[in-house]
């Protein structure tokens, strides 16, 4: 059973969806691809701001006699893995409106949620709270995802920049206030106590999180808006072009990603947050824009 529900939560994990994006965007379909990098960076901080605003602990926290086959370090209110399936397995539910599809994706949320109460992860209350969270976030995406692009599409080049960069700071900022509000939060030495057994230690006051979708955020619509002003981008070729432009993006996203990570300092200073910034910036400006031009570029997107 463990290995099963674990399968299902690996489909519900940040790192599986940022492997799926550019699959989809380069390789499949741009335009949903696009939705779901948007959809996912959005999940993230309100997954964040919701943690660190409920500070709920997890269940293995709490008893000892909870099994901790997946420990986490962050709070466990709302579920990040019944949210981001939500978000991310709803939107192309949404976008494919085809019963199959919509059947499987309904399937895997549920099989997400359920996986994180199996694996002693989450309070059946956080997993039903992230469906929510994921829910109204669908929701709000279904119905403002075209009124934003025709918005945005009537503007210049700088003036997206400008408008992504301004709303990459106003998560950064409203991100450090939760934080901030949470700053004197002192973890009950009974939970410490527990969660010290699965060889994890919490620490769900990270702002680095922060950061992270602040900058993917910026980089994907940096990518995209630069991407579109050149003419676009429409995945098409064979099957075995398709496949290699995956591959080569894999090996920039890997190189931005992990390589940059290793040689970027991993302190709680500014530097170290603007240098993570920087670095998922690019990581969301390669998905969006950099390697569609390398494919272009080299004639990897034609038939």
């Amino acid at each position: 059973v463990v290995p099963l529900m674990d399968f299902f939560s690996q489909l519900g994990t940040e790192d599986f969806f940022f492997l799926v994006l550019p699959l989809i965007y380069w390789s499949l379909d741009s335009a949903l691809g696009i939705r779901v990098g948007f959809i996912l960076v959005l999940s993230s901080l309100l997954n964040l701001f919701g943690k660190v605003g409920f500070a709920g602990p997890r269940p293995y926290w709490v008893s000892s006699h909870v099994q901790p086959w997946w420990p986490e370090t962050s709070f466990g209110i709302p579920s990040g893995h019944a949210q981001h399936a939500m978000s991310v397995w709803g939107i192309i539910a949404v976008y494919r409106k085809q019963l199959w599809v919509t059947v499987v994706c309904v399937f895997l949320i549920f099989m997400i949620g359920f996986s994180r109460l199996v694996l002693g992860s989450h309070f059946p209350h956080d997993v039903l709270i992230g469906w929510l969270f994921g829910g109204i976030l669908l929701w709000a995406y279904a119905r403002y995802w075209d009124v934003a692009v025709r918005w945005l599409s009537g503007m210049t080049f700088k003036q997206q920049v400008g408008i992504a960069f301004l709303v990459s700071m106003l998560f950064v900022a409203l991100g450090m206030i939760v934080i901030g509000l949470r700053s004197g939060f002192q973890m009950p030495e009974d939970w410490t106590i527990n969660a010290d057994r699965s060889g994890i230690e919490p620490d769900p006051i990270d702002p680095n999180g922060i950061y992270t979708s602040a900058g993917t955020f910026f980089g994907l619509a940096l990518g995209a808006a630069w991407i579109h002003s050149l003419g676009g981008y429409q995945p098409q070729g064979p099957v075995w072009k398709r496949a290699l432009r995956y591959v080569i993006g894999l090996i920039g996203v890997l190189i931005l990603w992990q390589g940059l990570g290793a040689i970027f300092p991993r302190s709680e200073d500014l530097i170290s947050f603007s240098l993570r910034f920087l670095r998922y910036t690019l990581v969301g400006w390669w998905v969006s824009g950099g390697a569609p031009w390398v494919f272009k570029h080299f004639n990897l997107n034609t038939s």
